[in-house]
C-alpha cells in the first residue's frame, strides 16, 4: 500500500487552498472608480468589453445600474419580512449583481439561448444589462446613450415605462438622475485607464 509523505500531504493542502482561493467572489472596495474596479478583477473588464461589443451599450451606462442595483455584491437579494419572528416570502424575486427578478431572467435566457447564465455571476449579469438596454431601444426608442431613461425602463419594465409609471415616483426620478451622474463619471474615468487595462488584459505583444 503507498505511503502519503509529510511533503506529498503538505503539497495538497496548499493547491487545496489554492482552488478555494480562485473560488472566492472578487468584491470592490471603491465602487464609485471604475478604473479601481477593473484593475482590482481585468475579468470583468473582459466581460464589460464582451457586453459592450456584442450589444452596443456603453460599459460606463451598464456599470451604473449594477451600482445601484447591487453595487456589485453577488448575492443580494431584497431582505425577507417577517411577522411576529416568523419569515415571510419575499416581496420580490431580484437577485444577484443586476437584481434581475425571475420574469426577466427567464425572458433573457430564453431569448440569448443563455440558459446556463446566473445573476450571481458578473460576467452573465453585465450581458444581461446589455440585453435589457438593447431591447428598451428597440421596444420603446430609448438610447444606449441615455443612462436616466434607460434606467427607468430597467426599474420599472418596458410596460411600466411605457405607461408613464415613472412620473409618480419622485423618488425614483431622483434615483435615475443618479445612476445618469454615475454613468458620466464612470464614462470620464475609462477614458484615463481603457488604454492601460486593454494593455493588461491583452499583453505587451
Amino acid at each position: 500500500m503507498a505511503v502519503i509523505r509529510p511533503i506529498s500531504i503538505y503539497l495538497i493542502f496548499i493547491g487545496v487552498l489554492l482552488m478555494l482561493s480562485g473560488c472566492s467572489t472578487y468584491q470592490p472596495s471603491q465602487v464609485s472608480n471604475i478604473c479601481g474596479i477593473f484593475r482590482g478583477e481585468t475579468d470583468w473588464y473582459e466581460d464589460a468589453k464582451a457586453a459592450n461589443k456584442r450589444w452596443g451599450t456603453p460599459i460606463s451606462l451598464m456599470m451604473a445600474i449594477i451600482k445601484q442595483e447591487s453595487t456589485f455584491r453577488a448575492d443580494v437579494r431584497p431582505k425577507r419580512p417577517t411577522f411576529f419572528f416568523i419569515p415571510l416570502p419575499r416581496r420580490s424575486s431580484a437577485y444577484g449583481y443586476p437584481q434581475a427578478q425571475d420574469p426577466a431572467w427567464n425572458d433573457y435566457r430564453k431569448a440569448t439561448g443563455n440558459w446556463s447564465h446566473d445573476r450571481d455571476d458578473f460576467g452573465d449579469a453585465i450581458n444581461f444589462v446589455g440585453w435589457y438596454t438593447d431591447v428598451s431601444q428597440k421596444k420603446l426608442g430609448i438610447s444606449k446613450w441615455d443612462p436616466y431613461k434607460q434606467y427607468l425602463a430597467y426599474h420599472e419594465g418596458w410596460g411600466g415605462y411605457s405607461r408613464g409609471s415613472f412620473n409618480k415616483k419622485p423618488s425614483l426620478l431622483r434615483v435615475a438622475s443618479k445612476v445618469q451622474s454615475q454613468s458620466e463619471t464612470y464614462n470620464a474615468q475609462l477614458k484615463t485607464c481603457s488604454k492601460a487595462l486593454d494593455d493588461a488584459v491583452d499583453g505587451w505583444f
